[in-house]
């Protein structure tokens, strides 16, 4: 041991003499240049590599000629465009239906034949159901969802001939539970032939599940401290004790803060009705529907919808299309597929889908949205939503 640390500290004193002749070389007593700063001067850099017309083949810099130097973060930087000079396009679902909608529209020529390719598809005349009734036929879903979409797009021809610039400029699009499936054909998603037929096999499925076990739906509207979410727990209690064998009763569809509908068995929502003001409910409304929908009441529907849906080839929206299941957006052709059956027996979101489309700055723009079917029904509630985007949003009823 005491060998090998003699060893090291000979090593050590003879390194040290080493570094130090080398700084004495490099030392310029005499005011002359030193060899190793020389050296060092005289090395190869990238500025140095083509000396006059003499080009260095062999020299590799670590860029092309004429690249322009970025920093990162510019490569995730968006142009930001002018709000004021895009659109937001929506479209109404079930219960927008009423007798003589689209008369209005007749007189442009596409909505003409889009009427004739729908009842040639349907098998029954669309367009006189849609401007002679009867009410009582038009209401039944399996002819409702048919006749809201095909009008839903008769309007959009209304928009393209009075105001073009919206469809150009279209930067979003979303519907109202049956509205989105008329999005997604505005969009390019689903051709619309094939569009028609799926709607109406979700129509006539939801109406069998109708059909199957009775259910309704109501308008809730809501004080500050109102317990909606106890109130619907003890009616499904109620219906429970009273042998209801799918003692269903939830929130359908998310309105606004003020309102939402929910839907269930009847006997639920009679428990509802009769008690709403021990839960500080402010009013309660039955609607004019005889199903459950967008409840487990309506599961019997979701599989014919789906086998259908997976035959239909599906492509990338050319705008972005909003779900009603979780208010974002699609992001593929496979998203749209996957989550669309979910639809049927899933809540309609529709509050929550507004913030996401409508979030802006508090000195942001808006872009003109406009509600394209029959009814005002959305814009009507956009206003509870959001005051400023509903300021710049119109209708073009069918």
């Amino acid at each position: 041991m005491l060998c090998f640390r003699k060893r090291l500290l000979s090593l050590y004193i003879n390194n040290a003499k080493e570094i130090t002749n080398i700084r004495n070389y490099c030392k310029n007593k005499e005011g002359k240049s030193s060899p190793l700063k020389d050296l060092l001067n005289d090395s190869a850099s990238f500025q140095d590599l083509n000396v006059g017309n003499i080009e260095q083949q062999w020299a590799t810099l670590p860029y092309l000629e004429g690249t322009a130097i970025r920093k990162q973060g510019e490569s995730f930087k968006k142009e930001k465009h002018d709000a004021r000079e895009t659109s937001i396009i929506l479209f109404p679902g079930q219960g927008s239906q009423y007798v003589g909608m689209t008369k209005d529209l007749m007189k442009f020529p596409i909505v003409q034949d889009l009427f004739e390719l729908a009842s040639y598809i349907l098998k029954y005349d669309l367009k006189k159901l849609c401007l002679e009734g009867p009410k009582e036929k038009l209401d039944q879903t399996k002819y409702a969802q048919p006749a809201i979409m095909v009008a839903s797009l008769a309007a959009i021809e209304r928009l393209k001939e009075e105001r073009p610039n919206a469809i150009d400029k279209c930067v979003a699009t979303a519907g109202f539970s049956l509205g989105e499936i008329t999005a997604l054909v505005f969009a390019g998603a689903l051709e619309f032939e094939k569009a028609l037929r799926l709607v109406q096999i979700r129509g006539e499925a939801m109406q069998m599940a109708c059909e199957t076990y009775e259910g309704g739906m109501a308008s809730v509207f809501l004080a500050p401290d109102s317990k909606l979410s106890y109130c619907l727990k003890k009616a499904r209690q109620w219906a429970v004790d009273r042998g209801d064998p799918l003692p269903e009763c939830k929130i359908a569809n998310y309105l606004n803060p003020g309102c939402k509908v929910i839907a269930g068995s009847i006997s639920a929502l009679d428990y509802v009705e009769k008690n709403y003001k021990e839960f500080n409910l402010k009013k309660v409304k039955r609607l004019p529907v005889s199903g459950a929908f967008h409840t487990q009441l309506m599961r019997p529907a979701v599989q014919p919808f789906k086998e259908a849906l997976d035959s239909l080839k599906i492509s990338q929206p050319i705008v972005t299309v909003y779900s009603n299941v979780d208010g974002k957006r699609y992001n593929s052709a496979e998203h749209i597929k996957k989550q669309l059956p979910h639809q049927i027996v899933k809540p309609v979101k529709w509050e929550q889908l507004l913030h996401v489309v409508y979030e802006r700055r508090a000195d942001d723009y808006f872009p003109q949205s406009f509600e394209c079917g029959p009814g005002q029904s959305l814009k009507a509630m956009l206003q509870k939503v959001n005051a400023k985007a509903w300021s710049h949003c119109f209708c073009i009823e069918a």
